[in-house]
């Protein structure tokens, strides 16, 4: 499967990362081109595919913006009342449009990492 994906897991609950949105940006010439907003479903993951097909998705740079900070308040966990997390960008490359790109957030109220995954 080619395309773009994502996972989210809430490192800290040790759970995937329910309803956190995510807003989807082509970058070209440090413009930002508004795609599309997701959600993840109970498993962390979008529904209905990849958030970008392979037909959709093109050599260049990507932004995932992930609305962490919106997430973590609905989970009932103790966090401050400034949260150190709040709007994640996640920048990438994509190289080869005809391979599968996977972009997942392992996430914790105090810290992130992300990886390409498979």
């Amino acid at each position: 499967m080619a395309g773009l994906t994502t996972h989210v897991l809430d490192t800290a609950l040790g759970l995937p990362a329910k309803g956190v949105m995510i807003d989807v940006f082509r970058i070209q010439d440090e413009v930002r081109e508004y795609l599309k907003t997701v959600r993840t479903n109970a498993d962390g993951r979008i529904d209905g595919g990849p958030i970008l097909s392979e037909e959709q998705l093109t050599r260049g740079q990507y932004e995932l913006v992930f609305h962490a900070g919106a997430y973590l308040k609905m989970t009932g966990q103790k966090l401050p009342d400034l949260l150190f997390l709040d709007i994640i960008p996640l920048r990438f490359g994509v190289a080869d449009p005809k391979l599968h790109y996977h972009v997942p957030l392992l996430l914790s109220p105090f810290g992130y990492s992300t990886y390409r995954g498979s």
